[in-house]
């Protein structure tokens, strides 16, 4: 995190109890009766919404019956054909605007199926295990470079690897995971869960990981497509958008998913810095995954602050409930103009917005928040994408099934042009990219 220490930022806010409660898991897991009464409900649509809302196409009606039938083995097996991060997902897709949002249930009583959890409970018991559920391929002498361990470059990697190519994953960080490691809320997944996941994808065999390597410094485009018979990219979002204004290079201004990261790989919450009065900027689910960390680390004010109205927000509803019941409060129609202090934040400056003719318009008027940190969520960008790639608004060019304008060159997750950024998206698009790698490579049809 880039904030420095200063007046009003301190550790220790809340005793060791106080934080293991705030950061317990957000959804407990089912035990087995609870499994069998939640499957219970949901009526196995033939022509099932949840299916098709889910952009892993998880054959949703079936792992649930087969939860209710006592074989949450052949249900887990069911969502990782389709989603091989289904764990992960079960814990942080915002299943409230997918698969739940359509649930019939959901449609005619106002209380849906949970799939969710339904799914953790499945995919937890296998994972319990220790042991992959599935097995290679005959050796197809093909070798792929993925570059980025997190869910797309993940799932492009276990998908090959199943179907015979040995895959080397190029990981600028020390740590896999991506964006499950470090840039998602610690109360949606606990206990290490996202590297236990990693450890367990990579039993499937024939993948190395090579850590500490960044594309456009150690390794390039060129060398990756002169040393491999394809070359996967799945590097995400590494950069982060600038507030634009002054002040903005105060002592206690930071961004947003650097302030997570740090509380993610943290082995002591009690020793993180956190504000008396935390101010953050942005509607989307950093944003929130932000504003209720500092809550829940003992900040006495949070304020997060969007420019346009609630109905914009990235967020989702449940998520942006989550933050008012933890005493998050969210402003609408307002956008930064000014951080004010003498060295360290103080306070910053909003004008009031509104929209006209679909367009933002900034105010006249406008108020002041009393903040000692400031995070920013305004979005993030891809830093260094090669220049041989196609680009169109930021991200890298991709077809339907993940291939770029560079021949033997695909892409996919946050990284490039497609579906909403979504762990689970991602994993869809990881694993299609493979599908058509394999295709591109063997002559096989997908």
């Amino acid at each position: 995190m880039t904030s420095k220490l200063q007046d009003g930022i301190a550790a220790g806010r809340l005793d060791d109890e106080a934080l293991q409660a705030n950061f317990a898991d957000l959804h407990p897991a089912y035990d087995p009766h609870e499994a069998l009464v939640a499957a219970d409900r949901c009526y196995f649509c033939h022509d099932a919404p949840c299916m098709t809302a889910c952009p892993t196409s998880i054959d949703i009606p079936l792992f649930i019956r087969q939860i209710a039938t006592g074989t949450p083995e052949a249900a887990a097996r069911t969502i990782f054909e389709q989603n091989i991060l289904g764990g992960m997902c079960a814990r942080v897709c915002p299943t409230e605007t997918l698969c739940e949002e359509v649930c019939v249930r959901e449609v005619a009583e106002g209380k849906p199926v949970e799939i969710g959890r339904l799914q953790r409970y499945a995919t937890d018991t296998v994972m319990a295990k220790g042991s992959q559920p599935f097995t290679r391929a005959a050796a197809t002498g093909k070798t792929i470079a993925v570059v980025g361990a997190g869910p797309a470059g993940l799932a492009c990697s276990h998908r090959l690897a199943m179907l015979g190519h040995d895959v080397v994953i190029f990981e600028a960080r020390q740590k896999g995971g991506g964006l499950n490691e470090f840039g998602i809320a610690a109360y949606k997944s606990t206990e290490d869960f996202a590297q236990r996941e990693v450890d367990w994808l990579l039993q499937i065999g024939g993948i190395e990981v090579r850590y500490g390597a960044r594309l456009g410094e150690q390794i390039s485009l060129q060398s990756l497509g002169e040393d491999f018979d394809a070359v996967f990219l799945g590097m995400g979002l590494a950069g982060v958008n600038a507030l634009g204004m002054d002040g903005a290079d105060k002592a206690g201004v930071a961004a947003a998913v650097d302030f997570i990261s740090e509380l993610r790989q943290s082995g002591d919450l009690a020793s993180l810095p956190i504000g008396r009065r935390v101010v953050v900027i942005g509607g989307g689910m950093t944003a929130i995954d932000a504003g209720v960390q500092a809550k829940l680390l003992g900040a006495e004010e949070v304020t997060i602050v969007y420019r346009r109205d609630k109905a914009a927000m990235a967020a989702s509803e449940f998520e942006q409930d989550l933050a008012a019941q933890k005493g998050v409060r969210i402003i609408h129609n307002a956008t930064p103009v000014g951080v004010e202090g003498n060295g360290s934040l103080s306070a910053v400056r909003f004008a009031y917005t509104e929209t006209v003719d679909r367009k933002l318009v900034t105010l006249d008027e406008g108020f002041t928040l009393q903040a000692d940190q400031l995070f920013q969520a305004i979005g993030q960008k891809i830093d260094g994408i090669p220049e041989e790639l196609d680009v169109i608004g930021g991200k890298i060019l991709v077809s339907e099934t993940g291939a770029t304008s560079v021949k033997g060159v695909w892409a996919g997750g946050d990284c490039a042009t497609g579906g909403d950024d979504l762990t689970v998206t991602a994993v869809a698009e990881g694993r299609d990219a493979a599908m058509d790698i394999h295709s591109a490579l063997t002559g096989a049809a997908g």
